[in-house]
């Protein structure tokens, strides 16, 4: 079979499947809106493995049904480690909480919120992960002269919001 006719079969198939996969993975997923993403990545799976699907309808149903239960497990391991890795990190700030005193705690916390994003997710991979600067520039996707800039400007941000907290905070 021909490229643009696997296609246009895989097209064809999707069609006439796609609201049955809805409705399964949303009898399946908490919150229910969590189906269409599901489906979404689903989809591209399919795409990209058109190659393979069968030529008998029956068996090209369940071969998108095969890819959407897969798709879900993929993405119950995903929330799975993501849940355990925060409640592993709400221990840890606890722990840290309790051993600190709280206020200074909760202050830097809520300046590194504050941060706008790209800041803030360097000094977390720095601060928290044990990253170089070097490093987090790579997995950010930036140059090192970018990060050790962005770096120091959100020292610079920190260390005025903190001084400003300090100032404002009940002696």
């Amino acid at each position: 079979m021909k490229r643009a006719e696997r296609e246009d079969r895989l097209e064809a198939v999707i069609r006439a499947t796609a609201s049955d996969l809805l409705a399964y993975l949303e009898r399946r997923i908490d919150p229910r809106a969590d189906a269409a993403d599901v489906l979404s990545e689903a989809l591209i799976v399919a795409w990209k493995k058109a190659s393979r699907l069968p030529s008998d309808d029956v068996a090209a149903r369940m071969w998108l049904f095969a890819i959407t239960r897969n798709t879900l497990l993929n993405a119950r391991r995903a929330t799975s480690r993501r849940n355990d890795a925060t409640s592993r990190l709400r221990v840890e700030l606890s722990l840290v909480s309790a051993a600190d005193d709280p206020d200074n705690v909760l202050a830097v916390r809520d300046a590194v919120n504050n941060l706008p994003l790209e800041m803030r997710e360097l000094v977390e991979l720095v601060h928290w992960e044990g990253f170089s600067i070097a490093e987090a520039a790579s997995i950010t996707s930036v140059s090192p002269s970018t990060a050790r800039s962005r770096y120091s400007a959100a020292k610079a941000k920190l260390r005025r919001a903190l001084t400003t907290e300090v100032e404002n905070s009940p002696t």
